[in-house]
């Protein structure tokens, strides 16, 4: 049950005790041999350590300290009280300087989850480069193109791939910007012709990607400005990779984000449909649970992805 302050306490005797800070203010007191002195080291009144040691000693139930004009000295339970207050500051310490430590230094295990095509194609090429970098890290990486909640999945750093994230507690750095066009092979282009305008995309076989953000139409942005086209698929696929593969095999047209496209647009497996136009940008977000919370590692490794992603001079 809890102590119902009496009216005749001051203000000062009924505030709570904070029991870490009279922990180290009683060893302060002991190991200085005086109020007055260890007041001096905390920066408060000597006034102030001898009403919380008062306090402290009328929770406890006895005397800490005998206190004369001259001198001070420690009863039996003080010296006890000292003594494990010590030891546990000291464990305290200890446990605060290995998670500093550990705070900054590159080593441990790093989770991250990432679209699937991204991962496949961009981060898989790279991993090499940063676990050499960083070989104490130990890397789990989870891929899926559906986006997961990051802190109950129990990840450390989450990557994106959006026209903008939705507000949230979550803390976002962009990385870099994703380039989304249309695509078909020439094969097919060469079948069924060629699209002049985005109208005549309704003539086409269109295959669409699940997982986008409006399955049902394609906004392009061209030389007239922004136009819908309505997307009645003849084929459906939730993977980038799969969408790229039925282009290759000239199932018809679609749209691929360029860390998919580049490759084989240079190769000549697949030509750009529409040239002057293209779809709303799209961004990579590096998702953390929070700034000040991020590690060394996580750090690291958004530096190396930072670093990788960077366009070259």
């Amino acid at each position: 049950m809890a102590r119902v302050p009496s009216a005749g306490m001051t203000f000062m005797e009924r505030r709570p005790l904070d029991q870490l800070a009279v922990m180290k203010a009683f060893c302060r007191i002991v190991e200085r041999g005086s109020f007055a002195r260890a007041a001096e080291d905390l920066g408060v009144s000597p006034a102030l350590l001898s009403r919380d040691t008062k306090r402290l000693e009328r929770r406890l139930g006895c005397t800490l300290l005998h206190r004369t004009t001259r001198r001070m000295s420690l009863t039996e339970p003080g010296r006890l009280y000292y003594e494990e207050c010590r030891r546990l500051l000291e464990e305290l310490e200890w446990v605060e300087d290995r998670v500093r430590e550990g705070s900054r230094r590159v080593a441990g295990r790093l989770r991250i989850n990432a679209p699937h095509s991204f991962g496949m194609t961009v981060l898989s090429p790279r991993l090499p480069g940063f676990l050499e970098r960083y070989p104490e890290v130990e890397l789990s990486l989870a891929l899926d193109d559906r986006v997961v909640d990051m802190v109950e999945s129990g990840f450390d750093l989450s990557i994106r791939i959006r026209a903008a994230l939705p507000d949230s507690g979550l803390i976002a750095r962009r990385l870099g910007t994703v380039d989304q066009r249309l695509f078909a092979s020439p094969a097919y282009l060469a079948a069924r012709g060629v699209p002049r305008t985005p109208e005549a995309l309704a003539d086409h076989r269109l295959i669409g990607y699940l997982l986008a953000d409006d399955p049902g139409q394609w906004c392009l942005e061209g030389p007239e400005g922004r136009t819908s086209v309505p997307v009645a698929p003849s084929l459906e696929v939730g993977s980038s990779l799969m969408l790229r593969d039925m282009l290759i095999a000239g199932q018809g047209i679609g749209t691929l984000p360029d860390f998919i496209s580049a490759t084989e647009e240079a190769e000549g497996r697949l030509v750009r449909v529409l040239p002057s136009h293209a779809l709303p940008a799209r961004h990579i977000f590096a998702v953390t649970a929070s700034r000040l919370g991020t590690d060394a590692r996580t750090l690291a490794f958004l530096d190396y992805l930072r670093e990788a992603l960077a366009p070259a001079a």
